[in-house]
């Protein structure tokens, strides 16, 4: 429009206008401010969590192989380590459901229970070669993988991330010192660490934890010590040591809180690398040793009658995938709660 053709407010035309002509915005609408609630920062990340639901449905995984793990052979009515040849290689069986015909005990189309007179006998994963049952057997099994699990996640935390923020904050030769010693100890393979223990140590849990407190913390104090030569020189903490404050009381209460939401995310991580430690250790015959069971122990079981009665190997592979890929998938989701720039697409 030009401005020609617009209408020009002259003081005729407004002595035109009434009251009526004119009407208030919001004249019976009550505006007021609107108070949003404060949340906390653990709050906030809880409510990113929730978000991811991978993270969220291996978080489930996890509490329910938990769970299985600790009621697991107190309800399957069968020891883990008793030996009964008549009961050897039968086939799972569930009651309920075998009147349906899932898990009813047939192998190659042969109902094995039958055929061996059990009416009332129920192995819901089947028994192995010595006839032991192999539902306790795995539950049992999956509470050494559970140990050394946690168990790598306290060591990365209490060994790795002091030595890895020490060795940062106070630099110089203590760093240089500090660090030739990590190299010196990354170059001894695990496998040699265990088997050298095993020696010394009887084969099994002690072992395993033993060579994970030598090794397995290497990775967690080299991402402490990145960490700590970004932010040892922040204004912050000039002003703890201009205020006196000592060494050690500015590495752990000025410096850590502020990196500890990423040294989870890495102990996170290194709890499926010590399940998978221990499992490949099991398997090869240097962890946890027979009568006791790990899932290492029971797949190697397995690997050797595979192509006679292949579900003696199905559970402990199944609960071990399981194990690992919910962890994978809980620390994915710690990591984009606790950062949420980290995220990948």
């Amino acid at each position: 429009m030009s401005e020609t053709s617009r209408p020009v407010l002259t003081d005729e035309v407004i002595d035109d206008y009434t009251e009526d002509d004119f009407q208030f915005v919001q004249q019976n609408e009550k505006l007021h401010d609107k108070v949003y609630k404060t949340t906390s920062y653990a709050h906030d990340v809880w409510v990113s969590f929730c978000k991811n639901k991978g993270a969220v449905v291996g978080m489930v995984i996890i509490l329910i192989i938990i769970f299985f793990a600790i009621v697991g052979p107190m309800i399957s009515g069968y020891s883990g380590e008793a030996i009964n040849q008549a009961e050897q290689s039968l086939p799972p069986r569930i009651q309920g459901l075998a009147k349906l015909g899932i898990f009813a005990g047939k192998e190659n189309g042969v109902n094995v229970y039958a055929q061996k007179g059990f009416t009332n006998v129920y192995h819901w994963f089947g028994t192995d070669t010595n006839g032991r049952d192999l539902f306790t057997r795995v539950w049992e099994g999956t509470r050494v993988s559970l140990i050394i699990a946690f168990a790598a996640a306290i060591i990365d935390i209490v060994i790795g991330m002091s030595y890895g923020l020490i060795s940062g904050y106070f630099g110089g030769k203590v760093d240089m010192v500090m660090q030739r010693i990590v190299e010196v100890l990354n170059g001894i393979p695990t496998l040699v660490v265990v088997t050298l223990l095993g020696l010394v140590l009887p084969s099994g849990i002690t072992s395993i934890v033993f060579a994970l407190m030598i090794t397995g913390w290497i990775g967690m104090s080299r991402i402490a010590r990145a960490e700590m030569l970004k932010l040892k020189e922040s204004e912050y903490v000039l002003a703890s040591r201009t205020m006196g404050a000592k060494s050690f009381y500015i590495i752990f209460k000025d410096i850590m809180p502020n990196i500890f939401g990423q040294l989870i995310i890495m102990s996170m991580f290194s709890i499926p690398n010590a399940i998978f430690t221990e499992a490949f250790l099991s398997f090869v015959g240097l962890g946890i040793q027979p009568p006791q069971a790990s899932l290492g122990s029971l797949i190697s079981d397995g690997y050797k009658s595979m192509t006679v009665h292949p579900f003696i190997l199905v559970a402990p592979i199944i609960v071990l995938a399981l194990l690992m890929l919910s962890f994978n998938l809980f620390a994915d989701g710690i990591r984009d709660a606790f950062d949420p720039n980290q995220k990948q697409g």
